[in-house]
């Protein structure tokens, strides 16, 4: 079997680079060891920056976006019992867009099929060789028959977890915290239309949306807790405690989904070895708390497909070689941002009277600083692509 561009990974960034791969008449050939249902139906991000809709929308992908989006002109910071709104509009003059990483996920495949794509799921026993010069992506089909893909370039969309990185040794640099979020989504009208993120003595909180019938929670917890030792009311009486505002009403409902996601930083330098080019969270991750991660696979990918492109259809090296160094600049703006809203809003497990007046001191700053605000508001919305800074 013979394509340009082998991908592993169909999540967000796979999907999206065959597609801007395609529009350019370059073919790809797409590996997913999961289900198209479980790919379709996984729960991730929710957040959009300004210059994520606006690809999705230069390239035709948007239309349903469009329709169910939630855009969003600030948010909300909690702490000290005041609540205190960062008017990105006013600010920047961009806002954000809620709408599921899921949902992303089946409009670029409903995209790749109906354009013709060639999407493989349920593959396992993944093996790449001959990054040198002439890669050879193995794998083992969904009908359990051994395959060999051969092609120019291999990206690798696979993920945290996932086989690409480990074909090589990258330099890596990782930062564990100690919390983690207790997350659910509740079939629960939302009570007010933009995020409220809560600096609370007992803990942090995040108030947010998936849709207009579903709301998505999350509380500080401690990294080993088990999701199955918080009952409902538990959830629901914690959640009220600590997102507590004057006006503000917490609408209860049944739980779709409760679980624990762990707080990391991650950056594997470089991004690229021979002829494989690492994307997305592959190549890091950040905390959740910034709303970042799959707005940066989708800015690793736009550089990608446009480096792929002069290689492939012009024999430009340029921008291949410069892939990697042009991506880490954002990424490394990104984890400093998702870094100090992580710091900022989460409280330490252990007492520590200095660093909680710290953070109050810098929340303060924060919501009574126009420059302050600004550079938060800057860094919420996204930075312009091509601004890899």
């Amino acid at each position: 079997m013979r394509t340009q561009v082998g991908i592993i990974g169909a999540g967000p960034a796979g999907l999206l680079l065959s597609h801007l791969l395609a529009r350019v008449g370059i073919d790809s050939v797409v590996l997913e060891a999961r289900s198209r249902d479980y790919v379709e139906r996984r729960v991730r991000a929710g957040v959009l920056e300004h210059p994520t809709v606006e690809l999705l929308r230069e390239v035709g992908l948007a239309e349903r976006l469009d329709r169910e989006g939630m855009p969003h002109e600030g948010i909300s910071l909690r702490f000290d019992g005041g609540d205190h709104r960062i008017d990105f509009a006013d600010l920047v003059g961009r806002g954000i867009t809620v709408y599921g990483q899921q949902e992303v996920v089946k409009d670029l495949i409903a995209a790749r099929l109906r354009d013709g794509g060639d999407l493989r799921f349920e593959v396992s026993d993944v093996t790449i060789d001959g990054l040198a010069d002439a890669p050879v992506i193995g794998f083992t089909d969904a009908d359990g028959q051994r395959q060999e893909l051969r092609c120019d370039a291999v990206a690798g969309c696979d993920g945290f977890h996932g086989i690409s990185r480990g074909t090589f040794e990258p330099q890596m640099f990782d930062r564990e915290y100690p919390y983690a979020w207790l997350g659910i989504l509740a079939k629960a009208a939302p009570t007010q239309h933009e995020l409220a993120y809560a600096n609370h003595p007992r803990g942090f909180a995040l108030y947010s949306m998936r849709s207009p019938e579903i709301t998505r929670l999350y509380l500080q917890v401690p990294p080993d807790t088990d999701a199955g030792t918080w009952s409902d009311a538990q959830i629901w009486d914690e959640l009220g405690v600590r997102l507590a505002a004057d006006g503000f009403t917490l609408n209860e409902g049944p739980l779709i989904e409760k679980s624990i996601t762990g707080m990391r930083s991650f950056v594997a330098e470089p991004m690229r070895h021979g002829r494989l080019f690492l994307a997305g969270d592959a190549a890091h991750i950040v905390p959740p708390t910034g709303a970042k991660g799959m707005n940066l696979a989708i800015a690793d990918v736009r550089v990608l497909a446009e480096a792929l492109t002069g290689y492939l259809r012009h024999g430009d090296e340029s921008g291949v070689d410069a892939y990697s160094d042009t991506c880490l600049r954002r990424v490394w703006r990104a984890e400093h941002f998702s870094w100090w809203m992580t710091s900022m809003l989460h409280v330490s497990p252990e007492p520590d009277p200095f660093a909680r007046r710290l953070q109050l001191s810098q929340l303060h700053y924060t919501v009574t600083s126009r420059a302050a605000a600004t550079s938060l508001a800057e860094n919420y919305v996204g930075l312009p692509h091509g601004e890899n800074r």
